[in-house]
């Protein structure tokens, strides 16, 4: 499903060039689990930002379902990330002023659905995300950081995207929160069989995955299943 093929990027500052990536090679499969681990600087930021198509390399191949991303035009990069990518992020991103509801409709009305359908996909995202029913009409504003970042999650799913992009999705949570948008991101790995992949740089988050590719100085170090891998069987959902 993603294919990267010798992957290079390079930032130019002047006379300056900064190699972020160095010839990164990787498949990921359909319905698999991983994370993408490495300290800061490391070049995961820019691996994310191409995998989801915020960025192009600078060489080599990026395939998203079979389809070379890496030399579309920003317009159709826009496009795929509409249709195909749900992206969470750690600073949530949500209207403060816009109830839980509204917030998980929007990208539905870039992608130009019926307001009657948009609630009901909206609906449907909720509850994929375990998000307690009585909370819907509540500003964003209003809940907790846990609640923000499943309301966040929410949106990620309600174009049915092909992946799931979540960048240091626990960075703004304490441990016990951080367990809870965790454990949302294992089910819909194991229960609804959705491909993700998660950015973080700490260890603890990343044996919540499958697999993990570690990088680090623009190059992978490391590939390979998670070896200790920490599965939550918490079902208490409507915790904040």
């Amino acid at each position: 499903m993603i294919e990267c093929k010798r992957i290079s990027k390079t930032y130019k500052s002047g006379e300056i060039e900064t190699e972020a990536l160095k010839d990164v090679s990787f498949i990921i499969n359909k319905g698999e689990f991983v994370a993408i681990m490495g300290p800061s600087g490391s070049g995961k930021s820019t691996l994310m930002h191409i995998i989801g198509c915020l960025d192009t390399p600078t060489s080599g191949e990026y395939l998203l379902d079979d389809k070379d991303v890496s030399k579309l035009t920003d317009d159709e990069l826009a496009d795929i990330r509409v249709q195909k990518i749900g992206f969470v992020f750690q600073a949530y991103n949500l209207l403060p002023r816009a109830t839980v509801l509204r917030n998980v409709m929007l990208p539905l009305v870039y992608a130009g659905v019926s307001k009657e359908e948009r609630e009901n996909r909206a609906k449907e995202a909720l509850q994929g995300s375990a998000f307690p029913e009585n909370f819907w009409n509540h500003y964003s504003n209003q809940l907790s950081g846990g609640m923000m970042q499943r309301v966040a999650i929410a949106r990620a799913l309600v174009n049915n995207p092909t992946l799931i992009l979540a960048d240091e999705p626990t960075g703004n949570l304490d441990t016990k929160t951080g367990e809870m948008v965790l454990e949302t991101f294992q089910r819909l790995h194991q229960e609804q069989g959705r491909t993700i992949v998660l950015i973080t740089h700490e260890p603890y988050v990343a044996e919540h995955a499958e697999r993990v590719i570690r990088i680090r100085d623009g190059d992978i170090v490391e590939d390979g299943k998670v070896k200790n891998r920490r599965v939550i069987n918490n079902h208490n959902h409507n915790a904040k």
